[in-house]
Order: structure tokens, then C-alpha cells, then sequence
């Protein structure tokens, strides 16, 4: 299996992510782009010893941006998964 840090980049802290997690039990990751729902299910329940009910993925494409005046640019794409919990809780630090 692939190391949990890799794949498990940040924990996205918004208000709506943090009203899910209070309410449903669900919280918002950023993930590796080549990260799979399996792989992200084990890096979840290894990092923060919990047991996952269910993950889904959404993948985003980077924003065209405007550099200085007529040379354009690209954010990088990611991918974002909502893990809802069975049991346990995430500690929001």
C-alpha cells in the first residue's frame, strides 16, 4: 500500500466542512490526484484510527489566471474526498 502521509495531503477546515463534521459525521479532505477511494479509506483509518463508513471523491480543474498582462497561467488541478465516519471523530486542531 501506498505511505498515508502521501496521500492524505490537508484537511479542508471551512465552515460548511465543519458543520458536516459536527452534524454528520463527515469530513473534507485534499488528496493525491492518483489517489483512489480504497487507498484514501486506508490512509484515513490508519492516520486517525477511526472506522470509515464511506468516501466520496471529486476531482477540480485549476483556474486559467491572468499573468501580468497578456501571459496567462493555470492552478494545478486536485481532487477532493468527503469521508464519512461509522464510529469516532476527527480531532479539529
Amino acid at each position: 500500500m501506498k505511505d498515508p502521509y502521501k496521500i492524505i495531503h490537508t484537511l479542508l477546515v471551512t465552515e460548511k466542512g465543519t458543520e458536516q463534521a459536527d452534524d454528520l459525521g463527515q469530513y473534507t479532505f485534499k488528496v493525491a490526484k492518483d489517489a483512489n477511494k480504497h487507498d484514501i479509506r486506508f490512509a484515513v483509518e490508519a492516520l486517525f484510527d477511526v472506522t470509515v463508513a464511506n468516501v466520496n471523491v471529486m476531482n477540480y480543474n485549476g483556474k486559467k489566471k491572468r499573468r501580468r498582462s497578456l501571459h496567462f497561467g493555470k492552478r494545478p488541478d486536485w481532487k477532493k474526498a468527503v469521508v464519512t465516519l461509522s464510529e469516532g471523530s476527527i480531532e479539529l486542531v
